[in-house]
């Protein structure tokens, strides 16, 4: 699968759908793959808020569990209720029904610091 080019991506492997004054939130194909298996998804609190690098949800996979971190500040607006019954979504489709949150981002900033497609496709070579 290729880098989706309408995305903002973290170093920690996140990635970002920015839809109006919300931003939608997941893991890259890339990171699914490395995870192996998915089978369990600690989901954020709604209304909850983080900044920028904070860790905000979890991942399990068969192989390790791995924190997911908020790549831009601002508060949770929703989470994708249907990991919690499959979540091997994130492995079938990590960006589209595999999306694990959506945040209402305080700063554009934070989106500028994020890298474009060209950019994450680098440092996952």
């Amino acid at each position: 699968m290729s880098v989706p080019t309408d995305l903002k991506y973290a170093k920690s492997h996140e990635w970002l759908r920015k839809t109006g004054e919300e931003a939608e939130v997941g893991i890259t194909d890339y990171a699914q793959k490395e995870m192996g298996d998915i089978v369990f998804v600690e989901l954020p609190e709604i209304e909850k808020v983080f900044q920028k690098g904070q860790e905000c949800a979890v991942i399990e996979s068969v192989k390790a569990a791995s924190d997911i971190y908020a790549p831009v500040s601002g508060k949770i607006t929703a989470v994708n209720d249907a990991l919690e019954a499959n979540p091997e979504l994130i492995n079938s489709d990590p960006y589209g029904k595999g999306w694990i949150f959506k945040i209402s981002q305080s700063s554009q900033d934070d989106i500028n610091e994020l890298m474009g497609p060209d950019a994450y496709s680098e440092i996952i070579e």
